[in-house]
């Protein structure tokens, strides 16, 4: 059969009541698919004999009500003289062209209904005949294989697609990748191959908040940074469940309500899928601005799920590299600050015992003043790299926070001769805007190098506590303030505080010691 050669769905559906029509003479003919899983809706309609104008008269497509859902519930041939005088007529609608003569077969596919053939207004005098019908059985009987056939090609293409992009964006893993530059390469990849109008990745920010971290499609640069609830959308109970969502049809699906944003656009289908990327879950929105036909979705979520998977790989080798790129920085810096403290400084404090030891030498009083004077500017140069050893724990690369806060008390070790104990309440690997981190990690800085200069401390606790609020506390067992004033560095670090809606406090402890306190939103409000 020529039919056969023809493996595209949308066209072989068009041909097939095409040539239904000139075997048995028809004026007009249809071709209904009926939805999945027993749905006995009717997902497409393809028609033949219509002028465009009298296709946009009649509206939107038939329900499968009247004569039509008569052979949806009975799929059974049937063949009529006159098809206003059956008892299942439920009429036409207005503008629709004037039809009497029917004749309606199923097609099977196995031994499921495709869906049905319908055929009308027989050119010819006299209605249809029997013949007319054995034709057309035979046809939707023949059909049936060619449709299937149709049916697996495009199934087979479309797990070529998402396996090739699953190929695509392994490969891209083997290079240099950043977190935001995988995620994009997802959100592109996966508009793509679905043919889908918009895609978007949510990611929690906070506590039941969900961001917009990369979009593809309609509204790219305005939605990045948009967020939702988690309990507020179907996105955030995908997230929170991990069980893929499937909306044929929005305005039927009253879990899905757009985002408060104006700037979501209005879809007519989506399919949300889970991610999971160690201990952070997330979503991947595919959406389409039409309502796609329910028999669009024979493809399964199974392979957007599979594509999905990918993804949450795509999120943890792109954060693995990101570490091992700040491992190196930090561990040259490590080297850096371990050679200006055990080569630099020592050298330079052995000259200023030397010069100390020969003051008590020198009977000349301008000597020694001069020698006082090279003593204290020896004792300046110290604290000004020590300084700078505090200075190289805080990186400019993007790092996380907890990543952050461990390598700056590292660095603080090597000053106090032994290691700050932490403690971390919360998830600190999420995501923290860039100006909280970096006043976080000055004031952290500030508050060790006061330690070292003038507690005398023996231990040093630091809790990070992160939710909605970040808060951090620093406690050491040295000597406290003892009510006097340590210079700007109190006064900078409630600057910090107050630069970002927060809070700072700073008061001796009962045992002894002094314990600091900072805290502000997550977030610059």
């Amino acid at each position: 059969m020529a039919l056969s050669s023809d493996l595209s769905l949308e066209s072989l559906l068009e041909r097939i009541v095409r040539q239904a029509c000139l075997l048995v003479d028809a004026k007009y003919g249809a071709l209904g698919v009926l939805g999945l899983h027993g749905d006995r809706r009717l997902t497409r309609f393809v028609t033949h004999g219509f002028t465009d104008a009298e296709i946009a008269a009649v509206g939107e497509l038939p329900r499968g009500h009247g004569i039509l859902g008569h052979i949806i519930d009975h799929p059974q041939p049937l063949r009529l003289e006159n098809l206003g005088q059956h008892a299942a007529t439920f009429g036409f609608p207005a503008d629709h062209p004037a039809m009497d003569t029917f004749l309606g077969v199923p097609i099977r596919i196995h031994d499921r209904i495709f869906g049905n053939l319908y055929l009308t207004e027989k050119q010819s005098p006299g209605g249809f005949t029997r013949e007319d019908e054995e034709v057309a059985v035979a046809l939707a009987s023949a059909v049936g294989v060619v449709i299937e056939n149709a049916r697996l090609y495009d199934e087979a293409e479309r797990q070529r697609r998402w396996l090739e992009a699953a190929a695509e964006i392994t490969t891209a893993l083997l290079g240099p990748i950043s977190r935001d530059t995988a995620l994009q390469l997802v959100a592109d990849r996966a508009r793509d191959v679905a043919d889908a109008d918009f895609v978007a990745l949510l990611m929690p920010t906070a506590a039941d908040v969900l961001e917009v971290r990369a979009v593809s499609g309609a509204a790219v640069h305005e939605l990045i940074g948009e967020t939702v609830g988690t309990f507020e959308s179907l996105a955030g109970e995908v997230a929170r469940t991990q069980v893929t969502a499937v909306v044929p049809d929005t305005a039927r699906e009253p879990r899905y309500t757009p985002s408060t944003t104006p700037l979501w656009p209005e879809l007519g289908s989506v399919l949300i899928l889970p991610l999971r990327s160690g201990d952070v879950t997330g979503a991947l929105t595919v959406g389409w601005l039409e309502v796609l036909k329910t028999d669009r979705w024979e493809l399964d979520p199974e392979l957007p799920q599979r594509f999905a998977e990918q993804l949450a790989l795509v999120l943890q080798v792109a954060h693995a590299q990101e570490d091992q790129a700040r491992l190196a920085v930090f561990e040259d810096r490590d080297r850096i600050g371990r050679d200006l403290h055990d080569l630099v400084i020592q050298r330079l404090f052995a000259i200023g015992l030397m010069l100390d030891n020969t003051v008590r030498l020198v009977q000349s009083p301008d000597a020694t003043s001069r020698l006082s004077s090279a003593i204290d500017e020896i004792d300046a140069t110290i604290k000004d790299i020590r300084r700078t050893i505090f200075a190289l724990g805080t990186t400019a690369v993007a790092a996380g926070l907890e990543t952050s806060v461990q390598r700056v008390l590292g660095q603080a070790g090597v000053m106090l001769g032994f290691s700050p104990v932490l403690e971390i309440h919360g998830a600190a690997e999420r995501e923290v805007s860039d100006v909280v981190r970096e006043n976080l990690l000055a004031v952290l800085n500030e508050a060790l190098s006061n330690i070292v200069r003038h507690s005398s401390a023996t231990a040093v606790d630091v809790l990070l506590d992160v939710s909605d609020e970040i808060r951090l506390r620093v406690r050491d067992d040295g000597v406290g303030l003892r009510g006097k004033d340590h210079g700007n560095g109190l006064t900078n670090m409630r600057a910090r505080a107050d630069l970002l809606d927060g809070h700072f406090s700073a008061k001796d402890l009962q045992a002894g010691g002094l314990e600091l306190t900072w805290a502000v939103p997550r977030s610059r409000p």
